[in-house]
């Protein structure tokens, strides 16, 4: 039991690093561009999706014009790179610490399934690695990762979450 709960912090710790990191890179320009982080450019050039086989410069994602259309608003832009920099930031800190952990699992999937949608990448088969991501993060929620050396551990036993059972929801 003891084995299984360590695999599930591990698990838990790196994938939130992940995320952390990725959101930190947006911030600090980890990178040294210069330029402040903006989706436009993503969801501009690389939403034109790849099947197997399929023309580099052919436009294969069937969601590709509501991308380019988001990008081009700047007030929705501003709020989607908000949305980004924040989510990969949240989710990152909360898997680290094994806080709120069902809730930041069930978010970091979405946010990778959207990331799916978004670049409909798919030259190299049928799996990509933001689908490996999305559900190696619904699996953490599903197993209550943040039982596993995480402060959902010490959360859950608290009053308030006692007599609120609809918060086992989020923790665990």
């Amino acid at each position: 039991m003891m084995d299984k709960a360590k695999g599930l912090a591990a698990l838990r710790i790196l994938l939130g690093a992940g995320f952390l990191y990725a959101g930190l890179e947006k911030v600090f320009d980890f990178a040294g561009s210069g330029k402040a982080f903006t989706a436009a450019g993503f969801l501009k050039f690389g939403t034109n999706g790849s099947l197997p086989g399929s023309d580099p410069k052919a436009i294969v994602n069937p969601t590709h014009d509501l991308w380019v259309s988001i990008a081009g608003n700047p007030g929705l832009i501003n709020v989607i790179n908000s949305l980004v920099v924040i989510g990969e930031v949240a989710i990152g800190v909360a898997l680290i610490l094994g806080i709120a952990t069902r809730f930041a699992g069930v978010m970091g999937a979405l946010m990778m399934g959207f990331i799916t949608l978004a670049a409909w990448s798919f030259a190299f088969g049928p799996v990509n690695e933001t689908m490996l991501y999305a559900a190696v993060a619904l699996y953490l929620a599903y197993a209550q990762a943040g039982l596993a050396y995480g402060f959902d551990a010490i959360i859950e036993k608290t009053e308030i979450v006692t007599h609120r059972p609809a918060l086992h929801y989020l923790l665990g």
